[in-house]
């Protein structure tokens, strides 16, 4: 049942149902035609979020772990709509050769958490990677170009970072060392470091553990009327929660408060995320959940109410604690124009910004000038091809993107196959870490056949004469996946068996266009368009 709440000048409209393990009460996502909105406001994988508002608009970063390129940045006018603006990350290369295409070793590692802020008139983003340390880029605008990236500490064991740029100019990076310090035999100790002005490296001498708690990540600094806050999340036994410290001094010492409860089953446990203030006077914050489902970690707007000098976030409760909010009224005029980007018929000169790769790609086996028109992906042999189960997770130039969790959506991609070679194997997938599924065109000497793959298991195959094919898959708001095939682009048949979609390695899944040849270095397949249609 729907009840209307009024608290503290917010009308907030509750959705009411019974314990579930997703992360969303009805099917019903973002902006409503009537200026509410349902949570979440992106029921897909965009997790570890972190956002902030620079004049009229909103920009938001999202870890991408191995995929290229890296740290995904959002747009938004009014918090609620958003749109993929860029990357960060052009070469994942300079954070690990593991990340690369020869190696395919780090799934699940790769760009962790991090922070984008606005100052000294630039974006600045920071973030971890659990081997590698912490690296920084800067740009003049959100959507690039970046600047190349820059290590700032190689150190291991360590994440979710933040800078944060004084009143005076000074900047400080804050992070959490989540592995056992021998100096104090706890694991979990927030460090705070003056860097250098140029924000390229800490400055060791000033280093201070001003917090440890079970779990504390999720590092935010900010001042806001004079005061110092310390966002984090820790452990605790409802889940993980959101914590605030607030201090008159950056060094301390610090209050400290809960600043919203969670049903971990529920809620997801919403907890990575930015604080933003609207320039009419509103709070709100823009979070991850996460605790992932099939989609993986979806991201939430909740309102945030100041009591006491403290930004509770959700609805209030007896407490003073916030609440999980899961509808409302927007925050802004809303502007459904702005949305996820999915299409792609391929006749510009760069990718879209949607399409991430599975890892550092080869660029020497993927075009988008050989045909104009086309994206051409050149085969070659994945890492360990004996590995019928695992095999798509170290095949090289997999392009992807995120699948998401809608009532109901449609992704078709129009092949050319004619430059096949035999050992070939291309089409379209789903894949996690746990499960995958693909339905392409495989080549076996001089036949081509459509089949069907899932759980290292092969369909018989049907024989392909044609030169053109489609490949369609649809799935629901459970995640019930079926592909289907065409031979005109209008008559689709649908083969193989329904699959449910899943996580892994804290990601959701992902829908994407595969293409390996375990024989040789041998054959192309030429894309057409690839579109995908989702629900509202």
């Amino acid at each position: 049942m729907k009840l209307r709440l009024n608290f503290l000048c917010q009308t907030f409209l509750l959705v009411t149902l019974s314990a579930t393990v997703f992360a969303q009460k009805t099917e019903s996502w973002g902006g409503q035609k009537d200026g509410t909105f349902y949570n979440p406001v992106i029921p897909a994988d965009y997790s570890d979020l972190d956002a902030i508002r620079v004049g009229d608009d909103f920009y938001a970063i999202s870890s991408t772990m191995q995929f290229s390129p890296g740290m995904v940045v959002l747009h938004s006018k009014d918090l609620v709509n958003w749109e993929i603006a860029g990357h960060v990350v052009a070469d994942l290369t300079r954070i690990s050769p593991n990340l690369d295409w020869t190696k395919m070793n780090s799934y699940g590692k790769g760009i962790w958490a991090g922070s984008i802020r606005y100052y000294k008139n630039k974006f600045w983003v920071y973030f971890g990677s659990p081997d590698d340390g912490f690296f920084m880029s800067s740009a003049k605008d959100a959507k690039g170009p970046w600047e190349p990236l820059h290590q700032v500490w190689n150190v291991s064991g360590w994440d979710d970072c933040s800078s944060f740029c004084d009143d005076d100019g000074q900047l400080y990076f804050i992070a959490t060392n989540f592995k056992l310090d021998p100096k104090n035999n706890k694991k979990y100790n927030i460090h705070l470091f003056k860097m250098a002005q140029d924000g390229k490296s800490l400055r060791m001498d000033t280093d201070t553990i001003i917090h440890q708690s079970s779990g504390s990540e999720a590092n935010k600094l900010y001042k806001i009327n004079g005061l110092y806050y310390h966002f984090f999340s820790e452990v605790k036994a409802e889940g993980r929660v959101m914590m605030m410290e607030r201090a008159q001094k950056i060094t301390g010492p610090w209050e400290i408060k809960q600043i919203n409860h969670v049903n971990k089953n529920i809620d997801r446990e919403p907890n990575q995320g930015g604080l933003m203030q609207l320039k009419n006077g509103q709070w709100w914050f823009f979070t991850h959940h996460g605790s992932g489902d099939w989609e993986g970690r979806a991201a939430s707007l909740l309102p945030v109410t100041w009591v006491d000098g403290w930004p509770i976030i959700g609805k209030v409760g007896k407490d003073n604690i916030g609440n999980m909010v899961w509808s409302g009224k927007a925050p802004l005029p809303l502007q459904p124009a702005i949305k996820i980007q999915t299409d792609d018929d391929f006749s510009a000169a760069v990718l879209r910004p949607q399409w991430e790769w599975n890892y550092q790609p080869r660029n020497d086996r993927w075009s988008l000038s050989a045909r104009k028109g086309f994206l051409r992906l050149m085969a070659f042999q994945p890492i360990k091809p004996e590995d019928p189960n695992k095999i798509l997770l170290r095949a090289g130039n997999t392009i992807t993107q995120r699948s998401m969790r809608t009532s109901a959506n449609e992704a078709t991609v129009k092949l050319d196959i004619s430059g096949m070679a035999d050992g070939q194997f291309a089409g379209l997938t789903h894949f996690s870490t746990t499960t995958m599924s693909m339905l392409g065109i495989k080549q076996q000497g001089e036949e081509r056949l459509m089949v069907y793959h899932t759980d290292g298991q092969e369909s018989p195959g049907i024989k392909i004469k044609e030169n053109v094919v489609w490949l369609r898959s649809t799935w629901d708001y459970q995640g019930q996946n079926r592909y289907f095939y065409s031979l005109d682009g209008k008559n689709f048949l649908p083969i193989g068996n329904v699959t449910q979609l899943t996580w892994g390695s804290y990601r959701g899944d992902r829908i994407g266009i595969f293409n390996y040849n375990k024989l040789a270095e041998k054959g192309f397949v030429d894309i057409d368009y690839f579109n995908y249609k989702y629900a509202k």
